[in-house]
């Protein structure tokens, strides 16, 4: 009897940590946040994905680390940008995607890719928290309203507030005023959502938005910013089942594929170095 190979990969990001779990498809996957200790967190993520998969950590052929912490996970066997996982992790699902629009709680990236799925061009925004999943929170807080109310709040809006300020805190100022003002939430949330796919789409139209056009992070999951987004770009916008574990996901594919390639042409993988004395996966 053959026996199953796993594969993992964990997508350490500014704000949510992911882990999935794959053999022939997914068979386990986990969102946590991301703290300051990053080794410690990937660490628990991580245990918890094995845990959900009913499996031990020496029962996984190949781990490959993702995002911008991706280098400090210490059991990872190697490290891939988040663009190249992104794509990878998008492809299977959508296989006619062109342009991939990541958003994230810190940043923004979008990703252009040919007829085979082949990454040709990216763009990232700069460090700035406006056009982030970030700068709705600050928004949030200044309203009072729960963030998972902001999107459908939005989209009760009838007259949408134009939001001029594109820096987060000129813009929690004008919102302030706006409010004090008698201009109603939904409409400042829909503005402030339009704003923001203002500046996504702004910068993501420098790659020449093509159909299909897939949206992965944390702004997948707010249908305000998605319709805005949508209404700016003049193209519909597609979603996975869940959009924060694509990078994961893409960064496990990228695991065997190596292992898979290796075996195809008679390599042997390199013996991976597990640092278990650091963690505590057993």
């Amino acid at each position: 009897m053959t026996l199953a190979t796993y594969f993992a990969g964990i997508d350490v990001g500014s704000t949510m940590t992911k882990a999935v779990i794959l053999n022939e498809g997914i068979i386990a996957s986990i969102i946590g946040p991301t703290g300051p200790e990053h080794r410690r967190l990937a660490n628990k993520v991580m245990e918890e994905a094995l845990k959900r998969a009913d499996i031990s950590f020496q029962a996984i052929t190949y781990i490959v680390s993702t995002g911008y912490g991706r280098i400090n996970v210490p059991f990872a066997d190697k490290q891939f940008t988040e663009i190249t996982c992104q794509a990878k992790g998008i492809v299977p699902f959508f296989p006619k995607a062109k342009t991939i629009i990541d958003i994230g709680g810190q940043d923004i990236k979008a990703i252009k890719l040919d007829a085979t799925g082949r990454i040709i061009d990216f763009v990232m925004n700069d460090k700035c928290a406006a056009g982030t999943g970030r700068f709705i929170e600050v928004i949030a807080d200044t309203l009072m309203v729960p963030l998972n109310k902001v999107s459908d709040l939005s989209l009760q809006s009838q007259n949408p507030s134009k939001i001029s300020n594109i820096c987060t805190i000129w813009a929690q100022q004008e919102v302030a005023a706006s409010l004090a003002e008698g201009v109603s939430i939904s409409d400042l949330l829909a503005g402030v959502h339009r704003s923001l796919a203002d500046r996504i789409s702004r910068m993501v139209n420098r790659l020449r938005v093509e159909e299909a056009v897939i949206v992965t992070g944390g702004g997948a999951k707010n249908r305000g910013l998605l319709k805005a987004l949508s209404e700016q770009l003049g193209h519909e916008i597609l979603v996975p089942e869940e959009p924060l574990i694509t990078g994961a996901l893409g960064a496990a594919l990228i695991g065997k594929e190596i292992v898979e390639q290796a075996k195809q042409n008679n390599i042997p993988l390199q013996t991976k170095e597990r640092i278990l004395e650091e963690i505590e996966i057993l």
